[in-house]
């Protein structure tokens, strides 16, 4: 065993591997991606023996491959962030039916803000949905336990569970003790039993209902009463000076994470807020019984200890009388642990409720108050006394318990910035932008050139380049989900067939869930135009591969697959190449993909910054800078910025542009725009691509129709890319930074194969969320 500071993600993989688990798949989503990434370095450097990880082509496939190992008593794993479970609903609903055999967790992070998600989604109500059992961690020591308690309860009701940590668990950090090396466990002797329950049907699914009902009302009675399962719902009482016999009876463990030893079994002992202690929760132990509750779930369960000790401290100093209260933690929310609930309620006036996304835990102690006729009135997110959006926060917390206890008085304003009056000196506005030297730029650019004042409907997906539609480039007009803007598009076309509609999809985006999409438009002769963003990765989550790459997290190199071959085998009649740092060749590939009438397709190809080495940055001409802005209100890069105070002989008081060679890669896509030629990148960063490799380029067909067309500049010749010694080129304006067009649809997927063969993806995933 050694100590290790881990992410809280990392703690999560080393906590399946001790498991025994064989089997890992998912799909990358902020801020579930780095579980994965862990287990295939841990793989790669031979410390997880005998498993196989791998990045599925999406969550449904993940899942429905996991399901075949589970059925030979493989133990699985299965990761994605919470807008994945609904990719993978369909086999989750069915495969709750059938059961499983191996040990099957579902690691399903969720995310309030949201930071980095287009839905607070939350998987409690997944969970209650599929009448799966689900785990609610509080802290990332006590998802590890949870991990691992889920593949034993998983096995023993042969059922999925899920476990469901919020992205503040995934992305902390503290000291685990580890495993230096793991061993999955062997699949059993007999392996995959044939056995009629394998296959669905209504009469199996009519009797297997009724199991599933049996199973979750004996699973919430060992939620409540089984010693290693009851102390994730824990409870204390504290406030008011406890008896002298409940000090002697106090524990000394500080952990709520840890099941409890023998002797605390039978009281499922807890910690106290104010000492840390652990105390049992009988009535007799204290002098004053509690009319108060207070509950929590997940991270919020953590905030509200803070804050109560923070409520307790203030109020001693304050010569306020801090009320009697109980505390209890959810950590098992569905089935709920009614018997834990009673024990809970006994002689309470009043309960409120903490808890991030739903009002899961508040619905439940009102359904608990209702079957039991108790009197205790329930107060939270429906009752206007928490947060009903977003993420919680101790301070936010410590407010609203002072007010329930009664002792508004003993806490101080949540913060400085409680009577920060932010009209008086607003802080900039930092909206999010793509990356400087980011290709999507380009992309973007060039569509909206080649559109000119042509009505159109522009449809964007799930991914970085989502920020397309921020200005200056104001060029996604909808997204709604993950492969969805080229199914949209379509119905656009259909309802306004006056107009283009373009729907843009980035490479990742294009295997996990656009192809139904490009099957659907060719099958039902839809004018639409499919912009493929190619650029090598799945850059938002943190640069994973993807089928395009050939990279599998397993260390074997398989053949990329081909989106121009895809896009030729179900019937695209067009497709064109174009490297979107080309200005001129993307704006022409553009308008001969919008002219062509049916379904078409761009494949805008370069690599995302984060996979090349940056070249040398661009710079402004003193001499030449009119200071018209049309660097910045065209492409809105970060890495050009305006000096008003700039003085020159051709801008005179209107100040100029200026590059921040920290931030600039050399891309030049700036100096195609500046009408002034005032903006040129130095030549050192201008190689100049081999006669052999431009040959082979040029010999790739562009049009399933025409078979080749002329060769067009294009803007990646980098020496990462075309594996060339620099060579200097003289630069004397915008069209001697044109440069030739790739034509080649595997020479970046070169690129991502190279950032990622040292084991899986290079990046830490949300790098660009």
């Amino acid at each position: 065993m050694a100590k290790r500071l881990l992410m809280g993600n990392e703690a999560f993989a080393h906590a399946a591997l001790e498991a025994g688990v064989r089997v890992v798949a998912g799909y990358p989503g902020t801020p579930s991606s780095e579980l994965i990434e862990t287990v295939a370095k841990l793989h790669a450097d031979g410390a997880a023996r005998g498993i196989h990880v791998e990045w599925s082509t999406n969550e449904k496939s993940a899942l429905e491959l996991l399901a075949g190992a589970s059925y030979t008593g493989a133990r699985c794993l299965f990761t994605c962030k919470q807008v994945g479970l609904n990719v993978a609903s369909d086999a989750l609903m069915s495969l709750n039916y059938v059961g499983v055999k191996g040990g099957m967790v579902l690691f399903v992070a969720d995310d309030p803000g949201p930071i980095s998600s287009q839905t607070e989604q939350d998987t409690r109500r997944f969970a209650s949905f599929a009448k799966l059992p689900v785990f609610d961690p509080a802290t990332p020591d006590q998802g590890f336990a949870m991990m691992q308690a889920a593949f034993d309860l998983s096995e023993r009701y042969r059922t999925p569970v899920i476990v469901r940590p919020t992205t503040r668990i995934n992305h902390a950090s503290t000291f685990f003790d580890v495993a230096d090396a793991t061993e999955a466990r062997p699949v059993p002797k007999e392996g995959f039993e044939r056995d009629p329950k394998w296959v669905i049907f209504p009469r199996r699914a009519y009797q297997a209902h009724g199991e599933i009902n049996e199973r979750l009302a004996a699973i919430a009675h060992d939620l409540a009463d089984e010693p290693a399962l009851a102390a994730f719902n824990p409870m204390f009482d504290g406030g008011r000076e406890e008896s002298g016999s409940a000090r002697a009876a106090s524990a000394t463990s500080d952990s709520a994470c840890t099941a409890p030893s023998d002797a605390e079994s039978a009281g499922a002992a807890v910690p106290s807020a104010d000492s840390g202690t652990q105390t049992n929760v009988s009535r007799e132990t204290f002098a004053a019984a509690p009319r108060l509750g207070i509950v929590a779930g997940g991270v919020s369960a953590a905030y509200a200890r803070e804050a109560l000790r923070m409520v307790e401290a203030r109020a001693a100093a304050s010569g306020a009388e801090m009320p009697a209260y109980r505390f209890w933690q959810v950590g098992t929310p569905y089935p709920f642990p009614e018997e834990t609930a009673a024990r809970f309620v006994e002689g309470l006036d009043e309960v409120l409720v903490l808890e991030e996304l739903d009002h899961v835990l508040e619905d439940a102690l009102l359904v608990h108050a209702g079957r039991t006729h108790s009197s205790y009135e329930v107060r939270g997110r429906l009752a206007g006394d928490a947060r009903d959006r977003g993420e919680n926060d101790v301070d936010d917390i410590a407010q609203r318990i002072a007010r329930f206890l009664g002792i508004p008085d003993a806490v101080a304003p949540a913060n400085a910035l409680a009577a920060y009056a932010a009209e008086d000196d607003p802080l900039p506005v930092r909206p999010p932008v793509l990356c400087a030297g980011c290709p999507h730029r380009g992309s973007f650019y060039a569509v909206k050139r080649a559109l000119g004042k042509t009505p159109a409907v522009l449809c964007g997906d799930i991914g970085c380049y989502t920020l397309g539609n921020a200005m200056p480039l104001d060029a996604v007009d909808t997204c709604l989900c993950m492969g969805a803007g080229i199914t949209m598009a379509q119905g656009f076309a259909v309802a306004e067939p006056h107009k283009k509609t373009l729907a843009f999809v980035g490479d990742s985006t294009f295997f996990a869930s656009g192809l139904p999409g490009i099957v659907n438009a060719v099958y039902n002769g839809h004018d639409i135009t499919v912009c493929v963003l190619d650029n090598a990765t799945t850059a938002m989550t943190g640069s994973q591969p993807h089928p395009g790459t050939g990279q599998t997290l397993m260390g074997p190199k398989r053949e990329p697959i081909s989106i121009q071959r895809v896009l030729e085998a179900v019937g695209f009649g067009c497709i064109v190449h174009a490297d979107p740092l080309d200005l001129d060749a993307s704006v022409a590939a553009a308008r001969e993909a919008l002219d062509y009438e049916g379904p078409s397709a761009i494949l805008f190809e370069s690599p995302c910054v984060q996979l090349v080495k940056p070249a040398e940055p661009a710079a402004v001409s003193v001499e030449i800078c009119t200071g018209c802005k049309k660097c910045i209100t065209e492409i809105g890069c970060p890495a050009i910025g305006f000096d008003a105070d700039a003085r020159g002989p051709r801008s005179k008081e209107r100040g100029q542009a200026f590059v921040d060679a920290s931030l600039c890669n050399g891309c030049g896509l700036c100096t195609q725009v500046c009408p002034f030629d005032a903006l040129r990148v130095p030549p050192a960063c201008q190689p100049v691509e081999p006669a052999d490799t431009a040959a082979s380029r040029s010999a790739r067909p562009r049009r399933a129709d025409e078979g080749s067309r002329a060769e067009a500049p294009h803007a990646f010749a980098s020496p990462s890319i075309s594996g060339t010694a620099e060579t200097l080129a003289d630069v004397d304006g915008p069209a001697a930074v044109s440069r030739e067009a790739s034509s080649d649809a595997g020479s970046i997927k070169d690129v991502g194969r190279a950032a990622a063969a040292d084991g899986s993806a290079a990046a830490e995933g949300g790098s660009h969320a």
